[in-house]
C-alpha cells in the first residue's frame, strides 16, 4: 500500500498554472526526492499535501483511502509534518513557544522545552528554545523547524531545502538521522537543488518542470548532468573561473569588536579581514555564528563600530550611514529576501527604491517610467521569471525573488559587493547564473564579499576564504589550499594556531 498518492492534481493562480495534473506516489519509508526549477511548482505540490493551500483538481491518497486535507492541522492529525523553505514562525514569540503550538496540549511548555533539548541534542540541531525568533538567524530558524516536524514523530516529513544551514558534519548526521526515520517506516519527500544530495540518500525522485511531472527516476542512476537535464533542459553553465588580477584593498577589517546588542545576539571579537579589487573572498560558518552581526556593521545597519575598524579604499566608513556607503560604492544583499532585501506587498518596479534612488530627482519627485524600466531592465537581464515590473514580491518564487535582488545590486556597478546567502534556496540553473554574474562582476575589477554555508559554493567561487566560529574569524587561506574537510572543522571553531598566517597576521608579525 502506498502511503501517499497525488492523482492528476491541479492548481491555478491568477497568473501561472503551478500544478498541471500533478502525479505522486510514495511508499512507506521511502525517501523520495521532488526536483525542479524554481517555479516549477514544488512548493505549491508540498503546501497541498500539507493543507495550506487547497487543489483544484484531483485527488489526494491517504494510506490507501482519499482525503481531503483543509488545514495544517488536520495534516498533523494524519502524520504529516513539513519544514518550509519560507518559515512560518512566529517572531515575537520563543523556539519552544513555536514548536508548542503545533504540539499536543497534554504536554507542558517545560516538557516541550525538554524535549527540544533532548532531540537537538541527538540530531546534532544546535537550538536554543528559549530563544525569541526575532532574534535568530535564517539558518537557525531552519533548524527549529527541523526540530518541531521532528517532534510529531511523523508519518511523512516534508523537508524543504534543510541542509542549507549545515556543516558538511551535521549534513551527514541529518542523513543518518532520516535514513533511521525511513528504516522505521516513516516516508519523506525530500526537496533539494543539491543534486549530489539527492543521488545519495534518495530512493526515487520525481521531476517537475513547468508545474508538470517531466520523469520519473532512480537517482542513484543518474548524473548530475542527467537530472539537470530532465530539471531545467540543459546542463548548468560551466563557470569561467579566470585568475584574480588583484587591485587595491577596497575593505580593510581590523580589529573589529562589538558587543551584542541584545542577550541572544554574538559578541564579535577582533575581527579582521580585507578584500581587494578583482577578488571573491568568502566567510563559511553555521549560521549564528556572528554572520548577522558583522553583516549589520559592514552594511551600517549597526553604526557602533570604533572608526579605524571598517574602512573602504582606506578611508574609515564605520559610522557612515548605509546610504552614504552607497554612494561611496558599497552595496549589500542581505539573507532574508521577504522583509529585507524586497518588501513582499510592494511590485518589483517599487523594491528597485529601495537601494536604486536614480529615478528620483533632486526634489523628491519619483520617475515613475524610468523605475518601471530598470524593472523591466533587472527582469531581462537576469532571467526572472515574473508577470512584469507590477508583480508584486511575494508572487515570485524564492529563486526568482533571489536573482532579481542580487541582480538589482550588481547591476549597480557597485565597487564593493557584499553578499549573503546569495544562492540559499535557488535552482542549479538560476544558482550557476548567479555565480557567473559575481564573477564576471570581479573580473570586471569590483571586490566581491560573500557570505555563505554553502561550502561548494565557496569553493566555486572564491579566491580566499575565512571561517567565522563564535564571533571569530580564522586565519585567511586560499580556496586552492583548502579543503571541506578542514573548513568544516574551522566551522566548529577548530582552526589551529599552526595553520597558515593571513597576509594582515604577517604584516601585524613584522610589525
Amino acid at each position: 500500500m502506498l502511503r501517499l498518492e497525488l492523482i492528476d492534481i491541479s492548481k491555478q493562480y491568477p497568473a501561472v498554472k503551478a500544478n498541471d495534473r500533478v502525479c505522486l506516489r510514495v511508499k512507506p519509508g521511502e525517501i523520495h526526492a521532488v526536483l525542479g526549477e524554481n517555479g516549477a511548482g514544488k512548493s505549491t505540490m508540498m503546501k497541498m499535501i500539507y493543507g495550506a493551500v487547497r487543489p483544484d483538481e484531483g485527488e489526494i491518497r491517504w494510506n490507501g483511502k482519499p482525503v481531503n486535507i483543509r488545514n495544517p492541522q488536520e495534516a498533523r492529525q494524519l502524520g504529516i509534518a513539513m519544514v518550509f523553505q519560507h518559515f512560518s514562525l512566529f517572531d515575537t514569540l520563543t523556539a519552544a513557544e513555536n514548536v508548542w503550538l503545533g504540539l499536543d496540549k497534554s504536554l507542558s511548555l517545560a516538557d516541550v522545552t525538554q524535549r527540544i533539548t533532548d532531540v537537538a541534542k541527538v540530531y546534532g540541531l544546535d537550538v536554543d528554545p528559549l530563544r525569541p525568533v526575532h532574534t535568530l538567524s535564517v539558518g537557525e530558524r531552519q533548524r527549529v523547524e527541523i526540530v518541531r516536524s521532528l517532534l510529531t514523530n511523523p508519518k511523512l516529513l516534508i523537508l524543504d531545502e534543510p541542509t542549507s544551514v549545515l556543516t558538511p558534519q551535521a549534513v551527514d548526521k541529518l542523513f543518518v538521522t532520516l535514513r533511521q526515520l525511513a528504516s522505521e517506516g516513516c516516508s519523506i519527500l525530500y526537496i533539494s537543488h543539491k543534486l549530489d544530495e539527492i543521488r545519495s540518500l534518495c530512493h526515487h525522485c520525481t521531476v517537475l518542470r513547468g508545474g508538470k511531472v517531466t520523469g520519473e527516476v532512480d537517482p542513484t542512476k543518474e548524473t548530475n548532468a542527467s537530472l539537470s537535464r530532465l530539471m531545467i533542459g540543459a546542463e548548468p553553465p560551466q563557470l569561467q573561473h579566470l585568475q584574480a588580477k588583484l587591485g587595491a584593498t577596497v575593505l580593510d577589517v581590523r580589529g573589529l569588536t562589538l558587543a551584542k546588542q541584545d542577550q541572544f545576539g554574538m559578541n564579535l571579537h577582533d575581527i579582521g579581514f580585507e578584500v581587494r579589487a578583482g577578488e571573491v573572498v568568502g566567510i563559511a560558518g553555521v549560521s549564528g555564528n556572528g554572520q548577522q552581526e558583522l553583516m549589520a556593521a559592514l552594511s551600517g545597519e549597526d553604526p557602533r563600530a570604533a572608526p579605524d575598524s571598517i574602512r573602504l579604499f582606506g578611508k574609515p566608513i564605520a559610522r557612515h550611514s548605509p546610504r552614504r556607503r552607497r554612494k561611496e560604492g558599497l552595496h549589500f544583499v542581505p539573507e532574508e529576501r521577504l522583509g529585507r532585501g524586497a518588501v513582499p506587498t510592494l511590485s518589483l518596479a517599487q523594491n528597485t527604491l529601495l537601494t536604486r534612488t536614480e529615478s528620483v530627482n533632486k526634489t523628491g519627485w519619483i520617475r515613475t517610467a524610468d523605475v518601471q524600466a530598470l524593472a523591466r531592465h533587472l527582469i531581462q537581464r537576469f532571467n526572472v521569471k515574473a508577470g512584469g515590473p507590477d508583480s508584486a514580491a511575494k508572487s515570485l518564487s524564492g529563486g526568482n525573488l533571489q536573482k532579481f535582488i542580487v541582480g538589482r545590486e550588481i547591476d549597480a556597478n557597485p565597487k564593493l559587493l557584499i553578499v549573503s546567502q546569495p544562492t540559499w534556496g535557488v535552482d542549479v540553473g538560476a544558482a550557476a547564473q548567479i555565480r557567473g554574474e559575481l564573477l564576471k562582476l570581479r573580473d570586471a575589477g569590483c571586490a566581491v564579499l560573500v557570505v555563505s554555508e554553502e561550502l561548494d559554493e565557496l569553493f566555486e567561487i572564491c579566491d580566499r576564504m575565512v571561517v567565522i566560529a563564535q564571533g571569530r574569524v580564522s586565519p585567511d587561506i586560499a580556496t586552492s589550499q583548502a579543503t571541506i574537510e578542514q573548513i568544516g572543522e574551522w566551522m566548529s571553531g577548530l582552526w589551529s594556531k599552526t595553520a597558515p598566517a593571513s597576509k594582515q597576521e604577517a604584516e601585524h608579525a613584522e610589525a
